[in-house]
């Protein structure tokens, strides 16, 4: 593999809570959540949604072996669901680390991936993986060390059973990755916006609109329209919308687009297959951080 500086995110899985295969739903893509950043030579995968098994076939095609981290947001099911379809698990000479920041202390990530592949629920265990795994159950809110000057933040997100945003930071660049969570209607999150202060590219739940939201408070996710306001409050250049109702087809999130492109100028709408890389900021002035804790 060539030498490269390059920092990017490609969208194996945008979608919410479940996969769909629709064909008023192809242009955004049906797999569930899966990002793979590239930190320069170093390969880093969030999440492990339905979209992992296509990631892994092209990681396949290419006959590498890999040494590699995945980082879970948690463990509800369609964030897990691709695990043991991941041909790369198959490969005894490849090597893996699986990072959660949400378990602890009640049980941990081997534990809960153990009892994803076990009878009654799955014909085959854990061990049938041939890669040397390891399991890394770490504290939300920590930073996380992978080498190669790459620098992994966390925080806490608002999500039923817990939940972990990430910041990635290589190159003096930044991508914030911030799903599953849920906002307090008028209010900003301190946390988040610590998190995403100044970042690239932040991609945040935006499974609702607002309009939605009224009937879905307590599900443990957001809007667009909060992102919006989030990505406003930090100085952050480039909004993603992530994490599409399972009900949004393309014609839904086309009008999504459009509003989130009248409300906030070069929103992108994520879709499968797309990549993007941070643009190159001219020098700017210190930052006022927002941290009046509500919107207006």
């Amino acid at each position: 593999m060539s030498e490269t500086n390059e920092f990017q995110v490609r969208f194996w899985g945008v979608r919410g809570s479940i996969s769909i295969s629709d064909p008023k739903s192809v242009r955004y893509g049906g797999n569930t959540s899966c990002l793979e950043v590239r930190c320069g030579d170093r390969l880093l995968i969030f999440d492990a949604g339905s979209g992992l098994r296509y990631l892994g076939n092209e990681m396949m095609a290419g006959g590498e072996t890999f040494d590699t981290d995945i980082f879970l947001t948690h463990t509800h099911y369609d964030h897990i669901c691709g695990i043991p379809f991941f041909k790369p698990f198959f490969n005894p000479q490849n090597k893996f680390r699986l990072w959660a920041g949400h378990l602890l202390p009640e049980t941990d990530l081997r534990g809960v991936l153990c009892a994803l592949m076990k009878s009654p629920l799955f014909p085959v265990p854990l061990e049938i993986f041939q890669s040397k795994i390891e399991f890394h159950d770490f504290l939300t809110g920590d930073n996380l060390s992978v080498g190669d000057d790459v620098v992994v933040r966390t925080a806490s997100l608002n999500h039923p059973d817990g939940a972990t945003g990430y910041r990635v930071e290589y190159g003096g660049q930044s991508i914030c990755y911030l799903t599953d969570t849920e906002h307090v209607a008028g209010e900003l999150d301190q946390t988040i916006l610590e998190l995403i202060d100044g970042a690239d590219i932040v991609i945040y739940d935006s499974m609702f609109t607002e309009e939605e939201y009224k009937n879905c408070v307590g599900w443990g996710h957001s809007t667009w329209e909060a992102g919006a306001d989030l990505c406003d409050a930090a100085n952050v250049p480039q909004f993603v919308i992530f994490h599409h109702d399972p009900d949004h087809d393309d014609e839904f999130m086309d009008k999504i687009a459009e509003a989130a492109e009248r409300r906030r100028p070069g929103t992108i709408v994520a879709r499968e297959g797309m990549v993007l890389r941070p643009a190159r900021r001219e020098a700017e002035a210190p930052l006022l951080r927002r941290r009046a804790g509500s919107i207006g």
